[in-house]
């Protein structure tokens, strides 16, 4: 493969993750030109899976879809052709920085998860969906970043865990309109909560105390995760810093929520997430 198809397979990558408007977008740009465009592919790579599966018109379709996409992933990874620029622009990532294969093949099985699975029963059924969707994709960018110990990677779970817990508690009422919900039922249990309650918008004092448990639980992960700042090379401790005060900025928001982040999307506004992640990036990541 030439120069000039991988640096327009990039390209095609730099666009996904621009039409995306990402929160991660802007901290993606700290990183030196070669861990960008990783970084990106990475980025676009599961940005591509996820879409499979969110605008798919039904279940068997998307599971078709997402089947030849992973197809295609492996051939490329076994050194065969790929059509699809997103494809081709990861393995060659993942070629580059040493990326574990097997880290983008989680991301495939967990968004996948999606297709079969709709509710968890415990918080041990939903972490394991989380270190697919999240903690797979943490661990594929450190490599690319560099990491400086092998402390990292509990540490990287831990990130990609309230990153994910965030997004869970973000997205509530986006994920009911799907048929999903995320939280474990053993959780709504506990709070006097019901799942029946949660989809007919039935929301009383007890889904108050629901929420204050579920934020703590996430920063609990975010505690564990500023460990990672020490761990990272310098050019990975700035993104990750920005990134963290990014998802620190959101999960303030639903903290502040409160109840109402079961009937509707709470969001910070634009200078309060580029603030958080200005004040990270300088004073480092905060629990």
């Amino acid at each position: 493969m030439t120069s000039r198809t991988l640096a327009a397979d990039h390209a095609a990558c730099a666009d996904v993750l621009r039409r995306s408007r990402s929160n991660f977008a802007l901290p993606i740009r700290l990183l030196p030109e070669e861990k960008r465009r990783g970084t990106t592919a990475l980025y676009a790579f599961c940005r591509r899976a996820d879409d499979i599966v969110d605008d798919a018109t039904d279940p068997a379709t998307a599971g078709l879809r997402l089947d030849a996409f992973e197809r295609d992933l492996e051939a490329a990874l076994a050194g065969g052709q790929s059509a699809d620029p997103v494809i081709r622009a990861v393995v060659d990532t993942a070629r580059r920085f040493a990326v574990p294969s097997d880290h983008l093949r989680e991301i495939i099985d967990g968004v996948r998860m999606d297709l079969v699975q709709h509710s968890y029963e415990t918080f041990a059924d939903l972490e394991q969906y989380c270190r697919r969707v999240a903690s797979a994709v943490g661990l594929a960018a450190i490599h690319i970043w560099g990491f400086l110990t092998p402390e990292a990677i509990p540490a990287s779970h831990a990130c990609g865990m309230a990153f994910q817990l965030t997004n869970i508690l973000r997205d509530i009422p986006e994920d009911l309109g799907r048929g999903r919900i995320y939280l474990p039922r053993e959780d709504l249990a506990a709070h006097g909560c019901s799942a029946e309650d949660l989809a007919a918008g039935r929301i009383g004092g007890e889904f108050s105390r629901l929420a204050d448990f579920e934020v703590a639980r996430a920063e609990a992960y975010f505690k564990q995760a500023q460990a990672l700042d020490r761990m990272l090379s310098t050019d990975g401790r700035l993104v990750f810093r920005a990134m963290h005060g990014v998802y620190r900025a959101l999960l303030d928001a639903v903290r502040r929520g409160g109840s109402r982040i079961f009937t509707e999307r709470v969001r910070p506004s634009k200078p309060t997430i580029l603030g958080s992640a200005l004040v990270s990036l300088v004073a480092g990541p905060r629990a």
